[in-house]
């Protein structure tokens, strides 16, 4: 099948791919519940972990993808010591807006981005492949409203090997999803 954006030479429904996805992110699509997106309109792309760095993937995969391509990163919201986890997923343009927008949606007093440790240990996917797809259900998942408004995205798949393109809308329906303006800073 051809790929929606990008110069990829197959995309793959992720339903049929399962072995390609982390544990997290294949229980997921297996089990997806997308009220207005089915399973199979998410597509996996193989891809070389060699160019995962957003810039050399986009001179290797296209430049249509620096405007189509997400970033799913982990953040701590502190408050009288308790810490609240949640994924915020942003244009790969953008920068989340961690002490504003995210400390105020969890209630926090101080938010950062999680140590790559904690990271990696709780969603059980690989640093560099984060992708909101399978993240732990209790979790807040932060999406700008910019990236919910593209008919596809590209997003991690759990590993550095290989992207998942979701169409945008599907970010809203995850589990947790908080579709938010402004999340995303230029």
């Amino acid at each position: 099948m051809r790929a929606p954006i990008g110069d990829f030479d197959t995309a793959t429904p992720a339903p049929d791919c399962l072995d390609e996805l982390t544990a997290p992110v294949a229980d997921a699509v297996r089990h997806w519940q997308g009220g207005g997106v089915p399973a199979d309109r998410i597509l996996y792309v193989d891809t070389d972990p060699r160019w995962a760095d957003t810039a050399v993937f986009v001179e290797h995969y296209g430049r249509d993808l620096l405007e189509r391509s997400a970033n799913c990163v982990v953040v701590a919201g502190k408050r009288g010591g308790e810490t609240t986890l949640a994924a915020c997923v942003v244009l790969s343009t953008t920068r989340v807006d961690v002490n504003g927008v995210v400390r105020r949606q969890l209630g926090a007093r101080k938010a950062s981005f999680a140590a790559m440790d904690t990271a990696t240990g709780e969603t059980g996917m690989e640093f560099g492949g984060i992708t909101p797809v399978g993240l732990p259900a209790d979790w807040p998942v932060l999406v700008d409203a910019a990236v919910v408004d593209l008919p596809y995205v590209l997003v991690g798949s759990g590993r550095r090997r290989g992207k998942l393109l979701v169409p945008g809308k599907a970010f809203a329906e995850l589990p947790g999803a908080v579709v938010l303006e402004g999340l995303g800073a230029a």
